[in-house]
């Protein structure tokens, strides 16, 4: 585990799922659906050839060209009233030549990674470098919950519940094939999909929907993304006892979720278990949990260090507040008294409080993001994989590997940490693309 990772994520910006687990019934129906995203024939008939694309600019900045474009999701129609309203218009822009070099006209999708807000960081850091050295133009869709696309209520990157991020990768999904169409149908091609950290997570998502080859190169993410949430840094930034109390007050998460939970870990044979190691060492006092920081957010620290801040629409917000008040709301509907030191029926109950909500974590996550539960890309030849040896952001161990979920897959290693790779080791990223370009147009396209 990097040192650097460790300390990283002591800075302190962001919480997540600060309001709980998400409605049940809104649960329910993302996993209904999900079956329908994991199923490529059925999700791509979700997303007409000719869905509706409105251009909105069109310039030239010296030998580039920018187009920024949007269009209404299908999620916002396939799964009515999950999208907050701000985030139904998918916006995105797109970095390509004046002119281009040969009669390959590539792109590829940036999708973005946890904190990664507008396009400018993949636009200057992978775009235009990749442009320059590869020929290879790029597509930036910007995420719902993010930049243009954030909730008014949302401070920063904290998704208010555990569904959003499932909401954010559904999403994600189906616009990924309405620009794989729309670009289809302008004459570009070969095409491909990256991202960083989360956003490689949903580019190996919208690889697994589309029914051609695809150069797909996710950087700095796994097979699933259970363990990012339960074992790794992230899981220091999440307030355990705000989803351990609403589990254990609503018993629709227990008694009719749970069990409908598929894991590619346990049909695999895999352990299936939620890191009892995380629960023997985080501790129940939700001041002592120490905050980290996406990658993308280290590039745009914010200077105040304590839980009072603004949103972008100037109201006053309190992250430490709102869940203060909620686990109090929720520790005095569930009968407990939340210390850590009462001796007798209490401490036991604390215990398999957490050993649920981790369970439930790792159920939850498995069921939305394990690629297991996908379509295995058309051609995994041109799967180029980038990790990172000593990631302690997305650990490895215990889990399906890619290589076997993806046999015919390339996996490259770099030898550092997450955000030491993040921010030092782009062009490792950009020749992975390049390659997998490479590979596509002397498979494909000769």
């Amino acid at each position: 585990m990097s040192r650097f990772d460790q300390l990283y994520r002591k800075l302190i910006v962001t919480k997540f799922f600060t309001r709980g687990w998400g409605q049940p019934e809104n649960l329910k129906k993302i996993f209904d659906f999900r079956k329908v995203l994991g199923n490529r024939d059925a999700c791509y008939k979700l997303v007409p050839p000719d869905y509706p694309v409105t251009i909105d600019k069109d310039e030239l900045q010296g030998d580039v060209r920018i187009l920024e474009g949007h269009f209404v999701s299908p999620f916002k129609k396939c799964v009515p009233g999950l999208m907050p309203k701000e985030t139904e218009i998918a916006r995105f822009q797109m970095v390509l030549p004046k002119e281009w070099k040969s009669h390959h006209k590539p792109v590829c999708l940036q999708l973005a990674g946890t904190g990664d807000h507008y396009y400018w960081r993949r636009r200057t850091v992978v775009a235009r470098p990749l442009l320059k050295e590869s020929g290879i133009a790029s597509i930036i869709l910007e995420s719902p919950y993010y930049g243009l696309r954030k909730p008014k209520r949302q401070l920063r990157s904290s998704l208010h519940y555990t569904c959003d991020l499932f909401v954010m990768g559904g999403a994600l999904m189906l616009e990924s094939l309405v620009l794989f169409n729309w670009c289809e149908r302008h004459g570009f091609g070969p095409l491909g999909v990256t991202g960083i950290s989360m956003g490689g997570f949903m580019a190996s998502l919208a690889a697994s929907v589309y029914p051609k080859p695809i150069s797909l190169i996710p950087c700095l993410s796994w097979t699933t993304a259970s363990t990012v949430f339960t074992k790794g840094v992230m899981s220091e930034s999440i307030p355990w006892k705000v989803l351990e109390n609403q589990y254990s007050v609503d018993t629709v998460y227990a008694d009719e979720i749970k069990h409908t939970l598929v894991s590619p870990e346990q049909v695999l044979g895999s352990t299936y278990n939620m890191g009892h190691e995380f629960v023997k060492t985080y501790s129940d006092k939700l001041e002592d949990l120490k905050l980290n920081q996406s990658p993308a957010e280290m590039e745009n620290i914010l200077k105040e260090r304590n839980s009072h801040s603004f949103n972008d629409h100037g109201e006053k917000m309190d992250v430490q507040a709102d869940i203060d008040s909620m686990e109090d709301y929720l520790v005095k509907k569930s009968g407990c008294k939340g210390d850590n030191e009462t001796v007798g029926k209490f401490t036991i109950d604390r215990k398999s409080l957490k050993d649920n909500a981790l369970d439930f974590m790792r159920g939850v996550m498995d069921e939305c993001t394990h690629l297991g539960n996908f379509s295995i890309p058309v051609d995994p030849s041109l799967i180029i994989i980038v990790a990172a040896n000593h990631d302690a952001y997305v650990p490895r161990t215990n889990v399906i590997s890619l290589e076997q979920l993806w046999p015919g897959s390339q996996v490259r290693y770099i030898d550092s940490g997450h955000i030491n790779a993040f921010l030092f080791h782009n062009v490792q990223f950009r020749h992975a693309i390049a390659d997998s370009f490479t590979e596509q147009i002397k498979r494909y396209h000769s």
